[in-house]
């Protein structure tokens, strides 16, 4: 049987896999590694490889292709880590390391591109040729295919959906600029907002109040996810508010990229209608020519947490174009 070895680099783990001709995993490994160590995530991969190829000989494939993905800035070749900010990589030639150490063909891909195109081949996106991934958790990620090619931009560090502007001297993100769509469609975002409820004490955060015993900085996003699911309206109205600010950076998307469907990922997708009903009817509103073409639809991702290595193990068979 033909297989595929798909990594994914995390903050404090590296998650592998043996991925099949049909995106399915018949073999997982892990490893847990110190963000801060970068030589340590280096011989970390590396062992995993070597792990999986001989899992993979087991299964028949004697030299399995190794896609890894990782969250940073990679270079259009899929070579060189040009910025990685939870690890201490600089125009890391991380292709050549681990080819060398392992003597197996690699490629490096950026993990929101990784999972999106998981999803494009095996998931929410299959069976279309244009898709926007939009990942909702701490941040906001994404990954775009468009012509079942994965867009990477001229340089390869296109597809950054979570620092398009949306508000013009708005909250300051981590990234250094004001009003990304990040500080306002995330994870965060709705933690930072039911905390503020929580703290007015006012009636309408009583139920958030009693899920966090009455401290605001021990909310979190599934609490507000479970009151919501409850019927609570305040909480409710939080995940609307997430799912409006989805629904018009997405329309902002479909004005240039025109995708057949937009896959939504990460946490707050566990909230469902919650959230994605609201994005809706901010799309449908917010579209520019709406009732007059076509629009996309919105569905949930299905590969969850593997989206990233079956994503990272289908490029590197099919040859990372």
């Amino acid at each position: 049987m033909s297989v595929s070895i798909g990594i994914d680099i995390g903050g404090t783990k590296i998650a592998g896999g043996l991925v099949d001709a049909e995106g399915r995993l018949v073999e997982q490994a892990r490893r847990d590694t110190p963000a801060q160590d970068a030589e340590a995530i280096i011989t970390g991969t590396v062992d995993l490889i070597r792990e999986l190829a001989e899992k993979a000989r087991v299964h028949g494939d004697e030299t399995p292709k190794v896609g890894v993905a990782c969250a940073g800035y990679i270079d259009r070749e899929g070579a060189t880590v040009l910025f990685a900010p939870n690890i201490a990589w600089r125009h890391e030639p991380l292709r050549a390391q681990l080819q060398e150490a392992t003597g197996h063909d690699v490629v490096i891909e950026n993990d929101a591109n990784a999972a999106g195109y998981g999803e494009f081949r095996y998931g929410g996106g299959k069976n279309v040729d244009d898709m926007v991934m939009i990942t909702l958790g701490t941040g906001v990620g994404g990954g775009i295919v468009l012509g079942g090619e994965v867009f990477r931009g001229s340089h390869g560090v296109g597809a950054e959906i979570g620092h398009m502007r949306v508000v013009p001297h708005g909250h300051l993100c981590g990234c250094g600029n004001r009003g990304c769509f990040e500080m306002y469609a995330s994870g965060s975002a709705l933690v930072r907002d039911a905390r503020a409820l929580v703290d007015e004490g006012t009636p309408q955060g009583k139920r958030l109040r009693e899920l966090c015993d009455g401290k605001p900085e021990n909310l979190k996003g599934v609490h507000v996810t479970q009151a919501a699911q409850e019927g609570d309206e305040a909480a409710v109205a939080l995940l609307a508010e997430i799912g409006r600010w989805l629904g018009e950076g997405a329309a902002s998307l479909a004005a240039i990229l025109d995708p057949q469907v937009f896959v939504i990922g990460g946490g707050l997708a566990e909230a469902g209608d919650l959230v994605l009903e609201p994005a809706r009817v901010a799309f449908a509103e917010e579209l520019t020519g709406g009732g007059h073409r076509p629009a996309a639809r919105f569905c949930v991702a299905t590969l969850g947490n593997d989206a990233g290595v079956i994503g990272a193990a289908a490029l590197a068979r099919e040859g990372r174009a």
